[in-house]
């Protein structure tokens, strides 16, 4: 049987000993200074944001109403089957790139830059659009303390200056220059505040429930709206002959692969494995820890949604705030604004250090300049930092936003997809590895994960899949035009001295 790191060419792959050596290289050396806890914060903070703030609301009124709750329990439910096979890979190879080292290990290299490429389009798309979003909730904010200030200005046409998506980024990026602990500590307070506020909500939106508003629970197929048919149509209603993707059935587990967004960036945690103490313990707690506080919350907030008001009131512009306003509720909006900057907050910085993370993990390999993976005095990667936010902050500041959520859907359930498979190739190619977590009922609950992604994967629309598959064409050229040939594994190999 061929040994990892013997395979050439594009299927060449970096054995998990190789991986762990190269940490240690000083130029590249990452500081060790983040816990358990501070891992479960960065899950929390990432998490808890655009979607318990905007998406509930918007998605209960536009396609699954009051089973809105039952599509983030279907959504939590793929993220847990994921969340086990991460798990393992993080305790066993705590190196930081998250999919992208586990996947450089397992499938061999040309599938390790398909997954970066894709992380790309999880981490920073999303942070450029919960940027925005952030600006957004800043004009509200100061519309509340009286200041009418726009955030955003039209450059006529497709471009606008949005100012506060651009302060916020910039923020952001010199904080995570700094140091991750730091970051991690700006987290933790913030995380406080907005979970703090979103208890307040479910507290306070209880007393107003109805049951009458959550029937019927799953509603009636409807035709689709104008614009919502053809290419905005879920893949698998066109599959299934279904005339829409709103309501019913069709509507509950399109539903799940939209709410699925809400989830987002848990899979982050992994990426700072290779700055964490004690990495074998601390990584399956945050990674679970984090998954379950968010879960609560998530079907907390939908049920008193969708109970205090009546998903027929919803549509595609409400948010947590509508309903409270449907009903008067008016100081309980302007802390839901406020519950939301911070929120997002969070979100953004959180993202923008995955990004980092993984940017960082290819440079040192060569597959990207790997100028991009040197540390600077504060032990983080200054230039991949800098990279990052330059690009994050242009996107966020000129381009519309656009319907990238589903983009950045299908880019981290393909990810999970093959982190799940992953799991086993590595039980049967590496079975002397230590692990200090290992996933249960393998391969049955790999099988099972892989699945359930591949079935939200096929809720999302027609576009999405025509955009991702543009996307990673775009991949192939670049891995072929500069990764490929600038590898250091490749080159390990051609010169004879690859490590084991």
């Amino acid at each position: 049987m061929t040994s990892v790191g013997e395979r050439r060419g594009i299927w060449r792959t970096k054995s998990v000993e190789q991986s762990i050596q190269d940490t240690d290289e000083p130029d590249t050396k990452l500081r060790k200074d983040l816990t358990t806890w501070d891992l479960i914060v960065f899950g929390v903070a990432v998490v808890v944001g655009a979607g318990i703030f905007t998406l509930a609301a918007s998605t209960a009124g536009t396609v699954a109403g009051p089973s809105v709750s039952l599509a983030f329990v279907i959504a939590a439910i793929a993220c847990g089957l994921a969340a086990l096979c991460y798990a393992e890979f993080a305790s066993t190879v705590p190196v930081a790139g998250s999919a992208y080292t586990f996947s450089y290990a397992t499938f061999g290299e040309l599938i390790a830059w398909i997954i970066g490429w894709d992380l790309i389009l999880e981490f920073a798309v999303g942070a450029a659009v919960v940027s925005k979003a952030w600006s957004k909730y800043l004009h509200q904010v100061l519309n509340v303390f009286g200041l009418n200030v726009p955030t955003s200005f039209s450059l006529g046409g497709f471009f606008a200056f949005d100012w506060g998506a651009l302060v916020l980024v910039a923020v952001l990026a010199t904080l995570l220059a700094i140091g991750t602990k730091l970051s991690s500590r700006v987290s933790a307070v913030f995380t406080v505040i907005k979970v703090g506020i979103v208890l307040l909500v479910i507290i306070v939106g209880i007393g107003y429930v109805k049951a009458a508003n959550y029937t019927p629970f799953i509603p009636p197929a409807a035709p689709a709206g104008e614009g919502k048919s053809g290419f905005t149509q879920s893949l698998l209603s066109v599959f299934g002959g279904g005339g829409s993707s709103t309501y019913g059935i069709y509507g509950l587990l399109a539903a799940a692969s939209l709410v699925f967004f809400a989830f987002i960036g848990f899979d982050v945690v992994a990426t700072t494995a290779e700055e964490t103490r004690d990495p074998q313990k601390s990584l399956p707690r945050g990674i679970f820890g984090s998954l379950a506080i968010v879960t609560v919350l998530y079907v907390a907030v939908a049920l008193v949604l969708t109970g205090m008001v009546s998903y027929k009131q919803l549509d595609e512009n409400s948010t947590l705030a509508t309903a409270f306003g449907e009903l008067g509720v008016t100081w309980a909006e302007a802390v839901i604004s406020v519950g939301a900057l911070v929120g997002l907050t969070t979100v953004v910085m959180v993202l923008m250090l995955g990004q980092i993370r993984v940017l960082f993990a290819m440079s040192r390999d060569g597959l990207l300049p790997s100028g991009l993976a040197r540390t600077g005095s504060h032990g983080t990667p200054v230039r991949a930092t800098v990279l990052v936010g330059t690009v994050v902050a242009l996107v966020a500041t000129f381009f519309p936003a656009g319907a990238l959520e589903e983009m950045v859907n299908i880019g981290t359930l393909f990810a999970f997809v093959l982190v799940s498979i992953g799991v086993v190739i590595l039980r049967r190619t590496r079975p002397d590895l230590h692990r200090a977590f290992r996933t249960p009922l393998v391969p049955l609950i790999p099988i099972l994960s892989v699945l359930a992604c591949l079935w939200l994967m096929l809720n999302l629309s027609v576009e999405t899949w025509l955009r991702f598959i543009g996307w990673m064409i775009v991949g192939f050229v670049v891995y072929f035009w500069y990764g490929r040939s600038h590898s250091r594994l490749g080159r390990r190999q051609a010169e004879g001295v690859t490590r084991r």
